[in-house]
């Protein structure tokens, strides 16, 4: 039996930007499942909501509806996120769990400085070819509602980040946080601190590697994965 990977995108991404990954691991032996959260890519936004439980629970849903209870999951950035959360709240539902740049440290100062960084008219502006990047992939009337709704859901974190201490302790699902060695979004010091809230967890960091998922060595993270998700 193969083994079962969900993949899930980072926020203002799409389930399309881990086709790579999902081509490396199935080479290696794994079926995998890459999801898209609502109002991302061309999933339309869901009227239950836009942020981490919503998430959360279309999640669930889409692993009881595809009977995948078990399954591994690879969550990036804000997939990473969505992954513990579910994983504290629904025990035994998920098997394995590894991250990617996920960003853990929600404050209002942070969630400040993270949002002010998703303005469209200063996209727009200042990185066009970024601007026109997202327009291809939400689409040219969706792609400002989106990074709209993920400034709004990043200063909701700051006021509220649902991953706490207790919340990450009671987790007892075998986990790997990865961490790119040039992330200048992500912290080692924020990672280390949920690693160490973690009972069964496992560290990796990729080398010459910046924090969007196109930087990463595609065949390296493979083998990290499927290694950890047969161990």
């Amino acid at each position: 039996m193969s083994t079962k990977v969900i993949l899930l995108h980072g926020a203002i991404g799409a389930a399309d930007q881990l086709l790579p990954i999902k081509v490396e691991l199935e080479k290696r032996g794994a079926t995998c499942f890459p999801f898209e959260f609502s109002g991302h890519g061309k999933t339309p936004v869901s009227q239950a909501g836009f942020g981490i439980q919503q998430f959360a629970s279309q999640l669930k849903d889409f692993i009881l509806n595809n009977n995948l209870q078990q399954a591994h999951v690879f969550g990036y950035s804000m997939g990473g996120y969505v992954a513990l959360y579910l994983a504290a709240i629904e025990p035994n539902l998920i098997g394995n769990i590894a991250t990617l740049g996920t960003k853990f440290n929600w404050n209002p100062e942070t969630a400040l400085k993270e949002s002010k960084m998703l303005n469209a008219e200063q996209i727009e502006l200042k990185v066009p070819k970024f601007a026109e990047t997202l327009a291809a992939r939400h689409g040219a009337g969706n792609w400002k509602d989106i990074l709209k709704r993920t400034a709004q859901m990043m200063i909701d974190l700051g006021n509220n980040n649902f991953l706490n201490d207790i919340l990450l302790q009671s987790i007892e699902n075998k986990t790997m946080l990865g961490l790119a060695d040039n992330d200048n979004m992500v912290s080692y010091e924020e990672t280390k601190h949920v690693f160490n809230q973690l009972k069964n967890k496992h560290f990796y960091m990729l080398p010459n590697t910046k924090h969007p998922i196109e930087t990463v060595n595609v065949a390296l993270l493979g083998q990290l994965l499927i290694d950890f998700c047969k161990s």
